[in-house]
């Protein structure tokens, strides 16, 4: 299985020990993570950010090439959506349907949910 988090999930678990301690039992870590998540995690003052930060250097930082972000805009359309789901959690939802037993930890479980509906990828998703 493999743990994807979007900006819900990397702000619920930042600073939460127990949480990733159990995550850890559970074989799940280390989580990835789409760089593009920073932009809506991130602040850029290392004072509000340091428990964020500290959650990220404990994950797999993703970069997106142009291949993710074609098939983020592809599940974006069909998802019949596009107007009103954000272009970071398309990015997520093609994260996550390249993956095996993917696991999305998300503040936006229905975005997510549209997102995914037409995949054939089993995907599991998590309300953070």
């Amino acid at each position: 299985m493999t743990l994807i988090l979007d900006s819900g999930g990397v702000s619920a678990l930042a600073g939460q020990r127990a949480r990733l301690a159990e995550l850890r039992r559970r074989e799940l870590w280390p989580a990835q993570v789409p760089a593009v998540v920073l932009t809506e995690v991130l602040t850029g003052d290392h004072r509000q950010d340091f428990h964020v930060n500290q959650l990220l250097r404990m994950c797999q930082i993703l970069g997106v090439d142009e291949q993710l972000a074609r098939n983020a805009a592809l599940l974006r359309t069909r998802s019949g959506r596009a107007a009103t789901i954000a272009a970071t959690d398309a990015i997520v939802a093609a994260l996550a349907v390249g993956q095996a037993d993917p696991i999305v930890l998300t503040s936006d479980p229905d975005d997510l949910a549209a997102l995914v509906a037409d995949h054939s990828a089993s995907v599991t998703i998590a309300r953070a």
